[in-house]
This record gives structure tokens, C-alpha cells and sequence, in this order.
């Protein structure tokens, strides 16, 4: 067997938690690989509304494992919250969530410490959510980091030696602070997390696939954000491509399967960077309304666009996408006209490849296309699809060059269309 990946393709916030519970069913085990609670994603079924920001988004389907894997950053704190709320409602989770041993802790000093970072950086602000997100992957990068594990070997020791080196950053960086309240949070949900089975991951994982059992990957943000592959410096601090699922759960490249690679049928970005397709007109704002976008961690106002072709197909080649699913289609059923950035240009000279840097000189390079002016939130099937939303999505899979797979019309779980059935 081989372990399945599903990713965002854009700079997040493109619907993975939905498309994971609607694509539970068909696996044993959902994995989430990388991030950490500054991805929120949002589930809604039976009139309920659930925000997802640690655990993966296959826990609502009974009977199935989710596991918190290694590559994951995790707050204890919130982490409590976010369990005592899906409990709160009636869902069990002791008996269906794992977490990896090699998962780092977020301290609650790396929360103080990105608010001090950012602080510092004025108007190069990067937009982070404040979650101490990137401090703790700095210290696992620099050897200094905390893991789940740590728990059981001598933690309090360790944890002490942590909080004492991030208090002198704090005093170089001349951060005032108040730790109590934050500390006490933290380590109640330490209590929390004990409460939960702690695993080897990479060893669960790949004795389920000799076992022949079916996992899906599931990653947080979007390629576009990428470490590495995104548009640097307004990343976030993990690889969220798909190569991130081997990295961040102990899988070999050669045991990934398929890629499922999920994208908004129109563009969003939240916080700051490029963002060439941005729409900062009545159009934009449109978008924003009808979309509800604004995010479901932060509740920022998300900045709105027409869809960006160039940034999607290099998406698509980074992560190997061999399906794609369009996210809230419906949010442009009253558009007259749609437009796709099929190229930039730049310096006066147009390029369909993603440059190394954007900035203000990049302009996006649209072709425009008729809107379908029909109501889709009651579609059941393909079938019902208006003409002009076929040609959207022939046009789409042409220039992409792989099919869409899944067109959700809504944010319901039953608003979902299958358009390939496998042979």
C-alpha cells in the first residue's frame, strides 16, 4: 500500500479540513504531517461548524486513527482547548488520536518571542499569526527544540533550560512579558496531552502499510507558502509540498501514492507578501463577502483575487499532483465575467514560469471568461453544471494540465461532486 497526500496549492486557506472528511471514508488513518495551530481548518456537517487547528480533520469519521505526526509543531495549550471543545460536543477522542513522539512543543516563550520578533521588524512585518510558530521550529532546527517525547525523559529539567535561554532573547530583544498566565495554560495542557497514546509514527505508519491498510496524508497552509518553494520571506516555517509528507510522518518517497492537490476557484492570501492577482476594488470585496473569508484561526480579513494560473501549475509540478479538487465554486455564481491570470509580466516581457521574487513590477496577465450566473449550492451531480462552468473547468484542466476531480459548491460536506469515479 502506499500513503495518499492531500495539500493546499495556493497560500492556504483553500478547504482541506472539508475535502479530508469527505475523503475519510475511505482510509484507516489520517495523518496530519506538518504546521501547527496557525492553520485552521474549518468542517461543517449536520448544521454543526467545527475549526480544526492540531488535530486532523479525519476525526469525525468513527473508527478511523488520526495521527499527529513528527513534522508537526504542537501547543499544548491550545491543543487542550481544541479537545475539550470537539468533546464538548459529543466526540470521543482518546481512542482514535495518536501523537508522534517526534513532535516539537510550542513553549509558551515562543509565543513571546515571535511577538517580539515581529515587533522588531516594523513595516517587514511578515504577518504571522503569533502562535510561536516559527521560534519553535528555529529551535528544532538549531538542536534546542522540545519533542512529545521529552515527557517522559526528564522533561522538567529540559523544559527549564528552554524557558531560562528564551528568557535572555527576551531581555536582548528589551520585550516586556508576562509568562505566569501563558505558563499556567501550558502546562495544564501538558496534563492534557498525557492523556492521549504517544507513538513512534514512523514506525505505526509504515507497519499500517504492510498491513495494507489505507493512509491519507494531510497537510496545513499551502504550497505557496513552502519554506523553501513558496514566496520567501512571507512563508511559513515548515515544507507544506508534498515532499513534506515523507519529512514530516517517516514515510519513503516511494511509498506516496497519489496527490491530491486542493485549490480555491478564485485566490486568497492572508497577511502580508506578493499576491499579484489581488483584487483591491469593490470586486475583491465582493469575493470577500460572499466567501466569508476571513480566517478561521485569526479571523483576518483574507485578501481577495482572480484565480493565478502561473503560481497553480508551479504548484502542481512542485507537489506531483495527480488530482485536483476546486474549492467554493460557488462564490462566483453572480460574476458577468471571469478572469484568470494565465501569465506575468515582467519589465515588459511576459513569462508563464514563477519568478524567484515578485514584487510591485510583476502584472498579472489575465484571459477572461463568462460567467455562469447560476445558483450551484443545490447541485447533486455534473450533470446540472451550466454551460460556462464546464468551459471554466476545461479551460482550468487544459492549462494545468491534470482533471479536477471534486468541485465543492458549498461549505457543507454533502456539497461536494465527484466528477471521476476510479475504474
Amino acid at each position: 500500500m502506499k500513503t495518499d497526500v492531500l495539500l493546499g496549492l495556493q497560500w492556504g486557506d483553500e478547504g482541506k479540513g472539508k475535502i479530508v472528511d469527505v475523503l475519510t471514508p475511505d482510509y484507516d488513518i489520517v495523518a496530519r504531517f506538518q504546521g501547527g495551530p496557525n492553520a485552521g481548518h474549518t468542517l461543517e456537517f449536520e448544521g454543526q461548524k467545527y475549526v480544526l487547528r492540531s488535530i486532523p480533520s479525519g476525526i469525525f469519521q468513527g473508527g478511523k486513527i488520526n495521527i499527529i505526526g513528527n513534522g508537526v509543531v504542537l501547543d499544548p495549550a491550545l491543543f487542550k482547548a481544541e479537545v475539550e471543545a470537539l468533546e464538548a460536543s459529543g466526540h470521543d477522542l482518546t481512542q482514535r488520536l495518536y501523537i508522534s513522539r517526534k513532535a516539537h512543543l510550542i513553549l509558551p516563550t515562543h509565543r513571546l518571542l515571535d511577538a517580539a520578533y515581529e515587533a522588531q521588524k516594523g513595516v517587514g512585518k511578515i504577518g504571522t499569526t503569533g502562535k510561536g510558530i516559527g521560534p519553535a521550529y528555529t529551535d528544532k532546527i538549531s538542536r534546542n527544540g522540545l519533542r512529545i517525547g521529552d515527557l517522559d525523559y526528564n522533561f522538567e529539567v529540559k523544559y527549564q533550560a528552554a524557558i531560562a535561554r528564551h528568557k535572555t532573547l527576551l531581555r536582548q530583544l528589551n520585550f516586556e512579558y508576562d509568562l505566569a498566565a501563558l505558563e499556567k495554560d501550558w502546562l495544564e495542557g501538558i496534563e492534557s496531552i498525557k492523556r492521549f497514546k504517544r507513538i513512534d509514527s514512523e514506525h505505526f505508519i509504515n507497519k499500517a502499510l504492510l498491513e495494507g491498510k489505507n493512509i491519507l496524508a494531510e497537510g496545513a497552509q499551502g504550497t505557496m507558502l513552502d519554506i523553501d518553494f513558496g514566496s520567501y520571506p512571507f512563508v511559513t516555517s515548515s515544507n507544506t509540498i508534498a515532499a513534506g509528507a515523507c519529512t514530516g510522518l517517516g514515510v519513503a518517497p516511494s511509498k506516496i501514492g497519489e496527490v491530491y492537490g486542493i485549490f480555491k476557484a478564485y485566490c486568497t492570501r492572508v497577511g502580508s507578501g506578493p499576491f499579484p492577482s489581488e483584487l483591491l476594488d469593490e470586486t475583491g470585496q465582493k469575493m470577500r463577502d460572499i466567501g466569508q473569508e476571513y480566517g478561521s484561526v485569526t479571523g483576518r480579513p483574507r485578501r481577495c483575487g482572480w484565480i493565478d494560473l502561473v503560481a497553480l501549475r508551479y504548484a502542481i509540478q512542485i507537489d506531483g499532483v495527480t488530482h485536483l479538487i476546486m474549492m467554493k465554486s460557488d462564490v462566483l455564481d453572480t460574476f458577468d465575467t471571469i478572469k484568470a491570470c494565465v501569465a506575468y509580466e515582467i519589465d515588459g516581457q511576459e513569462t508563464e514560469d514563477f519568478p524567484f521574487e515578485i514584487n510591485d513590477t510583476v502584472k498579472p496577465v489575465y484571459v477572461e471568461l463568462a460567467g455562469w450566473k447560476t445558483d450551484m449550492t443545490k447541485m447533486q451531480s455534473e450533470d446540472e453544471f451550466p454551460e460556462e462552468f464546464n468551459a471554466y473547468l476545461s479551460f482550468l484542466e487544459e492549462v494545468l494540465g491534470v482533471n479536477i476531480k471534486i468541485v465543492s459548491v458549498g461549505p457543507d460536506r454533502e456539497q461536494t461532486i465527484i466528477r471521476y469515479k476510479e475504474e
